[in-house]
């Protein structure tokens, strides 16, 4: 059986596990989030994989004009070693958005995304279109791929790593993508998620 065939397939089983596994904390992640800052409970993305955009769900974790207040933080930004943006303490994160994204729940939705084949489960992370315009020539051949819901670059370090490492672990991911690397990947996601959530 060829390698694209046995991706989907693991694709669909662990979604679908994934699905089943952590659809008691849904509700309670729902309720959070609607008590503190409303209605909706998710927000729908705008994602580059496989050369095209495609729309990927999380759980809401900022306030609802979170996308027009970020031209206004630029300045703030501590990724300086690339096109990618990120604040520690974002002041667009919400109370409740600060516990799920600690905890990685944030990305449960996107199990769906992986199910319904818009994202694998694992992959290149899904990449920003503002932030894809910035990238070098040379690496956005990691956006002709698949995009993951975890990773070689998100059980490296994540977001402690530079813009540089981590585009090189995507690329070293895409040229060296198998079965058996799909699956110590996956099982390294789960080991931090299940002992250091805040490592992934």
């Amino acid at each position: 059986m060829s390698y694209p065939l046995w991706k989907r397939i693991f694709d669909i089983v662990s979604s679908c596990f994934g699905l089943l596994f952590f659809a008691i904390l849904f509700p309670f992640i729902g309720i959070a989030i609607v008590i503190e800052s409303g209605f909706p409970i998710l927000v729908r993305l705008d994602r580059v994989s496989e050369g095209k955009l495609t729309r990927v769900y999380k759980f809401r974790t900022m306030v609802k004009n979170a996308r027009d207040m970020k031209p206004l933080l630029f300045s703030a930004n501590e990724r300086t070693d690339g096109p990618l943006f990120k604040m520690r303490y974002d002041p667009r994160v919400t109370k409740v958005g600060r516990i799920v994204r600690k905890l990685r729940l944030d990305e449960l939705p996107q199990f769906i995304d992986v199910f319904m084949g818009r994202l694998a489960l694992v992959g290149p992370r899904p990449h920003e279109p503002e932030e894809v315009a910035k990238y070098p020539e040379k690496y956005k051949k990691v956006t002709l791929a698949r995009a993951g819901l975890t990773g070689l670059s998100q059980v490296n370090g994540a977001s402690s790593l530079s813009f540089q490492k981590e585009i090189e672990l995507d690329v070293y991911y895409i040229e060296h993508r198998s079965f058996f690397l799909d699956c110590k990947i996956a099982a390294k996601t789960a080991l931090i998620l299940f002992f250091d959530p805040t490592g992934v």
